[in-house]
């Protein structure tokens, strides 16, 4: 009777653990300097998730509600037609990268840039949906009908009242416009890096009030982008461990680089490597073999300097890391 009762039991709570692990949440929200914005999006279950222009993501600016189903044009973006493997992250970065922009075109900083897999919201004018600067809500939606019917499957903030101005919730935007400067710049949600709790296993789906960071949310310092590509999640994985998503090891030795080369070692086979330098320039794109896990980065022809080395391994997945040229 035990062994049947604690079997139920382990039923159950599988049940109840997949019912969750079965869609797409916001694991990573980046809110930096200028145009430093970026979302990591987290597939929890054990199958491929497939787009199909079947998701969106809409930014309620400054606080404001409207009608999931009456967005403005220019608050929503589509998330296109990628495909999300089994506990995959896909980071989605401000496209914003023209080194000679100013002001609202200011360039995302390369370190950020070369994390990316994919930018949107070139033009503000046309989708300023990733244009959060702390004081909006955005919501991570879904259409069961291919456009007629909008469902929100995770929502990051207050839609209505948007960021809360503390991390235990209390005040929000309703109480701070017109701007109270101080407000602002206490809130959690401007100038942070906030990463979900490996526990939570899917998105919020009804609009929270009031919405509580450290409910959900670990915070980090602003400009810190050294977690993305990577997420811990309770959600079993098909052989019932923990996994931390798209995650390879890399290293480069000498690094400083003095002989006029350097060596990129890593734990997997290596697709391709690309070297920029910090104004996002393509420097070095060079295919591997598929078969090696070194390479070697010709460093004799760069001037003195800071560079991003960003390889490219088997299922999308990037690590980056920095090399300094002597």
């Amino acid at each position: 009777m035990k062994k049947l009762l604690l079997s139920i039991f382990a039923v159950a709570v599988y049940v109840t653990v997949n019912a969750q692990c079965n869609e797409l949440f916001i694991s990573q929200y980046v809110e930096g300097s200028g145009n430093d914005k970026a979302l990591q999006i987290y597939n929890p279950s054990n199958s491929p998730i497939y787009m199909n222009n079947l998701y969106r993501l809409i930014r309620y600016s400054n606080g404001q509600s409207e009608a999931a189903g009456n967005v403005t044009p220019n608050a929503a973006i589509s998330l296109g037609t990628h495909v999300m493997g089994p506990h995959a992250v896909w980071v989605i970065v401000l496209d914003q990268r023209d080194s000679a922009g100013t002001g609202q075109n200011v360039p995302v900083d390369y370190p950020l840039q070369a994390l990316a897999d994919t930018f949107l919201c070139p033009t503000y004018a046309v989708s300023y949906a990733m244009y959060f600067n702390g004081n909006d809500a955005l919501s991570l939606q879904k259409t069961p009908d291919g456009g007629t019917t909008w469902n929100d499957v995770d929502i990051f903030a207050e839609i209505g009242d948007a960021a809360m101005s503390s991390l235990d919730g209390t005040g929000g935007w309703s109480n701070v416009f017109p701007y109270d400067n101080a407000l602002y710049e206490s809130a959690w949600t401007y100038n942070h890096t906030l990463i979900r709790h490996p526990n939570v296993m899917q998105g919020v789906t009804v609009n929270p009030n009031p919405f509580i960071v450290g409910q959900q949310w670990d915070s980090l310092p602003e400009n810190t982008f050294d977690s993305l590509r990577t997420h811990v999640c309770n959600c079993p994985t098909t052989n019932g461990i923990k996994e931390i998503s798209n995650l390879v090891k890399v290293q480069v030795y000498p690094n400083p680089a003095n002989n006029g080369y350097s060596t990129l070692s890593s734990s997997e086979n290596i697709l391709k490597v690309e070297l920029y330098n910090i104004l996002g320039e393509v420097l070095l794109n060079k295919e591997g073999n598929k078969s090696d896990k070194k390479m070697i980065i010709d460093t004799g022809s760069l001037p003195k300097g800071i560079y991003i080395v960003k390889a490219t391994f088997d299922k999308n997945r990037v690590s980056t890391i920095k090399l300094t040229v002597q």
